[in-house]
């Protein structure tokens, strides 16, 4: 029996591991290489306040997740585009870098190609993530992990000059925390650049989300230990989110249509200011509550669960383009019926659910209003709880104005003044 000559070069790759192209074969790390994962593994594991592990440049093929649980403990690199830790080849672990310590720093190296989570960052206070970049090489696609970095259930932490590319839910994502910032930081090609989900005050600044499926978003869950609210979104550059939706079927962000610039989906009191929003082709601002994400039901959402998006003011953004081609049919035929054919939906649109047991004489109590003070810009409440039979731009229940959140400040030794 013949073989095809692609049986041979299988076969010769499987057993020598030697003479084969990447795409045939991936190389096996060398003896250094083996040499210097063992030792930075036994570097997290055996870590003690006050280390600090560096990562000389070069890239690193990493094959199982490193796991730190020491307070006090800096990680540093040479800089994102020289010190790289590759977790192509990697065989164990969910995570590239897990890390539960508190007074942690992490800056100046890249994350690539995670079987799981970039790094993820579980119940720890004063966390400053500086300068990293987590990435999956091969663009974007469901396959890829879910979040680049990762804080979870943290207090006091800072993301900055940081770059995610290619999550397949979130590039910047952080959740069920407390007082946090994330800025000057670049997502791109993401299902979600930047989310901030069932956290409680967050300043997002002087960010770039561009080419994701949705540029920033500020979420609340249900089942979830917390509810989110209190979180500012000003001087970035949202521009351009149009990517098709790569995130596997039946996660939240699933829901997220192409060509969304800000999201607000169930979260109360969020500013949206001095933002340039562009060319976003559903909607530069969408304000939805959990009914329009699909996953609400009596039986798997918590009775205590607001789903009701309140509180929330914009103001004072530069507002490009955008709206004039939809993910959604629905949204695409909504554009044609109410705006015509050349025209584009609205900079802001709004599903149109309220609370209605809050209601005081028919109307949105003044603390639950959506406030739009920007210049020409429009709201489309498209009157989801009908079916969208009573689409409108009626400015008048938003020409409002909410009191102003405070900044958010890392104060302390930890943060330096930062």
């Amino acid at each position: 029996m013949r073989y095809p000559a692609s049986h041979f070069i299988f076969a010769t790759c499987a057993s020598l591991l030697v003479g084969c192209s990447p795409s045939e074969q991936a190389k096996a790390p060398s003896e250094a290489a083996q040499a210097f994962e063992k030792q930075l593994i036994k570097q997290f594991v055996l870590a003690k306040p006050g280390d600090v592990i560096t990562i000389p440049a070069g890239v690193h093929p990493i094959s199982r997740s490193l796991s730190l649980t020491a307070d006090n403990v800096t990680i540093r690199g040479e800089g994102m585009d020289k010190s790289v830790l590759s977790f192509k080849g990697q065989i164990a672990g969910a995570e590239g870098i897990l890390v539960s310590g508190n007074n942690f720093i992490i800056e100046d190296l890249a994350i690539e190609d995670a079987k799981g989570d970039g790094i993820k960052i579980n119940e720890a206070e004063n966390v400053i993530i500086r300068r990293i970049r987590t990435e999956w090489t091969n663009g974007p696609d469901e396959k890829n992990g879910a979040y680049g970095i990762y804080p979870v259930q943290t207090r006091n932490t800072l993301i900055e000059g940081s770059v995610a590319i290619a999550a397949s839910d979130a590039g910047i994502y952080v959740g069920q925390s407390h007082n946090v910032v994330v800025r000057n930081n670049r997502a791109e090609y993401n299902v979600a650049g930047i989310e901030i989900e069932n956290t409680q005050g967050a300043d997002v600044y002087d960010n770039l989300a561009t080419h994701n499926t949705g540029g920033i978003l500020v979420f609340n869950m249900p089942n979830l230990p917390q509810p989110g609210f209190g979180t500012r979104v000003y001087n970035n550059r949202i521009i351009a989110n149009n990517t098709e939706n790569f995130a596997p079927e039946g996660t939240a962000v699933a829901s997220v249509p192409a060509g969304s610039g800000v999201v607000i989906n169930s979260n109360d009191r969020v500013e949206i200011f001095n933002n340039h929003v562009e060319d976003n082709q559903t909607a530069n601002v969408i304000i939805s509550s959990y009914f329009s994400a699909g996953f609400y039901t009596t039986a798997s959402t918590a009775d205590a669960f607001d789903p009701y998006p309140e509180g929330i003011f914009i103001y004072d953004n530069q507002f490009i383009g955008g709206g004039d081609s939809p993910d959604l049919l629905e949204l695409q035929a909504l554009r044609v019926a109410a705006f015509g054919i050349n025209g584009r939906l609205p900079d802001v649109l709004w599903d149109g659910y309220v609370n209605t047991d809050k209601l005081v004489d028919g109307q949105v109590p003044a603390e639950a209003r959506i406030c739009v003070q920007n210049g020409t810009a429009q709201v489309v409440n498209v009157d989801g709880p009908n079916n969208y039979a009573n689409v409108t731009t009626d400015m008048t229940a938003h020409q409002c104005a909410l009191d102003k959140l405070p900044a958010i400040e890392l104060d302390g030794a930890f943060f330096g003044g930062q």
